[in-house]
């Protein structure tokens, strides 16, 4: 039987989420490691395994993840199409394992700073491509045999030092973007509405196009990859519907290894796949 139709088992299965799991504590601590080493040594504790194949199974580690709301290791690039009991063990793997929950929350909980002389020449990257198969069919809620502990993306949206880091690098990005252009003066005229006039617009920056027409942007930002999940309010995909003609989502991610961006333009949900997950419970 090949490699590509021969499932992994338990032990070999155990062998990668643990080395995954190895190399993801070190990223979010800040250590340097060694991924072709880690590759090198954990295909010893394989079955006729190619390096191919291990570089896939970390990216279905990734995806795992990035549908779990987990940090991942942003170089592997998240693929789908996992094995049931590579999800389980991983999932195992976050119930028990205490010292990454350590590493994890310090490392979302960690303040961020803009940096002091951005370089924007390569900053900005293509959007990612919506998966239609994807976004034509409906989310249904599939509860998990174990628990989670914490939903991490949606922590570390409440982490107001990075979020207000990203605003601030995005309204950098576009009085330099202006001047480029030779609008100054209305690249002098770019204001951070969020801070000036409080959170509550459905957008975060007020910025221009060349010829004076409003820019308005909402600032999403990661410390992760490009593929991270985000969250949307209500006021501000109905901002977004309002005002489609002049509104753009600026996603930041990357963000504390050197930020990188890409932009959506439009109604929020016409560029992405919405998944309702919280709703208000009321009385009549």
């Amino acid at each position: 039987m090949s490699e590509s139709r021969r499932d992994w088992s338990r032990l070999e299965v155990e062998a990668v989420v643990a080395d995954y799991f190895d190399m993801l504590a070190q990223e979010l601590a800040g250590q340097a490691y060694n991924k072709s080493l880690h590759r090198r040594n954990l295909l010893q504790k394989l079955r006729d395994r190619s390096e191919g194949s291990v570089e896939l199974k970390h990216q279905n580690i990734s995806a795992i993840l990035v549908e779990l709301g987990q940090p991942w290791i942003i170089g592997y690039k998240p693929m789908r199409n996992y094995q049931g009991a590579l999800l389980r063990e991983v999932m195992t793997r976050l119930v028990a394992d205490t010292d990454l929950e350590r590493i994890v929350n310090a490392a979302i909980e960690r303040p961020a700073i803009v940096p002091a002389a951005p370089d924007f020449q390569d900053v900005l990257v293509p959007a990612p491509v919506v998966d239609q198969a994807s976004a034509n069919r409906q989310p249904e809620y599939q509860p998990r045999s174990l628990g989670v502990k914490r939903n991490y993306l949606e922590q570390e949206c409440r982490n107001r030092s990075l979020g207000r880091a990203g605003e601030q690098f995005v309204v950098a990005y576009e009085r330099h973007r202006l001047h480029q252009l030779g609008v100054r003066k209305l690249a002098d005229r770019v204001e951070h509405v969020a801070v000036s006039k409080g959170d509550g617009l459905g957008f975060d920056v007020h910025s221009f196009e060349v010829n004076g027409r409003d820019k308005l942007i909402e600032v999403k930002t990661t410390a992760f990859g490009k593929e991270a999940p985000f969250y949307v309010t209500r006021h501000e995909l109905e901002t977004s519907r309002h005002c489609r003609d002049v509104y753009h989502l600026y996603r930041v991610f990357e963000f504390r290894r050197g930020p990188r961006m890409f932009w959506l333009s439009g109604a929020i949900d016409r560029q992405c796949i919405l998944d309702p997950q919280t709703y208000v419970a009321r009385f009549g």
